[in-house]
């Protein structure tokens, strides 16, 4: 079973910048989906990056300011972040999914990220 392990949150101020980073371990697939969401106080998770074995998206929240990068080889997914603003402030999970059809997601256990002064 995959497991996810997240890495790289923090406080930090308007305008700063973070790099989050999500390790698979337990054989991951290389024909999956990684990538991040996250969920601030009082509303729903929502997707933030994603990549694919021949894409990459980005919600809207990150366009513009968040780079998504993964090392296939060893299983990783990082969050770049630069801009960053009080309203990033949220936990912010890894998601990895096989795209094999029926296949389950797993999530990291989240890590904290607040953008304050």
């Amino acid at each position: 079973q995959v497991q996810l392990v997240e890495s790289g949150g923090g406080l930090v101020q308007p305008g700063g910048s973070l790099k989050l980073s999500c390790a698979a371990s337990g054989s991951p697939f290389t024909l999956a989906n990684m990538g991040w969401y996250r969920q601030a106080p009082g509303k729903e998770r929502e997707l933030v990056a994603i990549t694919r074995p021949t894409s990459t998206y980005y919600g809207e929240p990150a366009r513009g300011r968040f780079t998504i990068s993964r090392d296939v080889a060893k299983n990783t997914v990082s969050l770049q972040m630069n801009s960053l603003k009080p309203e990033d402030t949220a936990i912010y999970y890894c998601y990895y999914r096989p795209t094999a059809q029926g296949a389950d997601a797993t999530w990291g256990q989240g890590t904290q990220v607040t953008v304050s002064s």
